[in-house]
């Protein structure tokens, strides 16, 4: 299974309906002087959910992140800012 199928899956399982990949973005995000993250986001329509069209999905380590296009979200960055805010409220 490719790494796209893995993320598609993860988005899947997070919003619970269907995903169909669109695009591929890079995204560096960083804070101060440091990058906090950097890679690629995968982009996906939703098909079904009640508040999202689309998520954004990635590899992490050795985990999948997804996450719903639901303010503030409304991008790749701003999935990734929201992802690294969750882990810091951790």
């Amino acid at each position: 299974m490719s790494r796209i199928e893995q993320i598609r899956e993860a988005v899947e399982r997070t919003a619970d309906c269907p995903a169909k990949h669109l695009e591929s973005v890079k995204v560096l995000e960083g804070f101060r002087d440091q990058i906090m993250w950097e890679g690629e986001v995968e982009v996906f329509a939703l098909d079904g959910h009640p508040k999202a069209k689309r998520a954004y999905g990635w590899e992490s380590g050795d985990r999948f992140v997804a996450v719903l296009e639901i303010p503030p979200v409304n991008s790749a960055n701003t999935a990734v800012r929201a992802s690294i805010a969750a882990e810091w409220r951790k």
